[in-house]
């Protein structure tokens, strides 16, 4: 399986899938997702968890075959991949995600205007379409708040951060 990179999101989930299926898979690190994806459209590697805005081109392409996507709902973008508890791994949910980040300490002001910039241009829809096209499911909009942001940032460290120390994964 090719990872994006020792120390990623990538890398991390594959550890988790190798853990929970009982599957070791032996983990190919590469400097980044493209190189990965070279591999597995040569037939390098077998497989590989990628984001859709990377996979979905060549899925789309017929250059690749995606087996599920790691949401609990299907992509709008892909309605026929099929989720993870469709295809037989329920519960198994695994997503990257950004966020906007600013310095600690910054003023609330700050960070209002910056969320309610955002907020507007979410709320356009050539830029959720844009995101749609990519396999990029824009949050509605109660979970679009700093404070909903911190929420799920702490939970997702406390259901990564095992997997990663017991692991022993060190970002390179």
């Amino acid at each position: 399986m090719g990872i994006q990179g020792v120390g990623t999101a990538g890398h991390v989930f594959a550890v988790f899938f190798e853990k929970e299926t009982a599957t070791p898979l032996g983990l190919v690190p590469y400097r980044g997702a493209a190189p990965a994806m070279q591999d597995l459209l040569a037939g390098q590697i077998d497989c590989m968890i990628d984001t859709p805005t990377n996979s979905l081109p060549q899925a789309r392409s017929g250059g690749i075959k995606a087996y599920a996507v790691t949401a609990e709902t299907r992509l709008a973008s892909a309605p026929h991949i099929p989720t993870v508890d469709e295809a037989g791994l329920p519960g198994f949910h695994f997503s990257f995600w950004q966020a906007l980040w600013a310095p600690k300490g910054t003023p609330a002001a700050i960070i209002d205007r910056l969320n309610a910039a955002v907020g507007a241009s979410l709320a356009d829809p050539a830029i959720t379409q844009r995101f749609a096209d990519q396999g990029q499911d824009v949050p509605p909009l109660a979970q679009r708040t700093p404070r909903a942001l911190a929420a799920y940032h702490e939970a997702e460290i406390k259901k990564w951060w095992p997997i990663v120390k017991d692991a022993n994964i060190k970002a390179e």
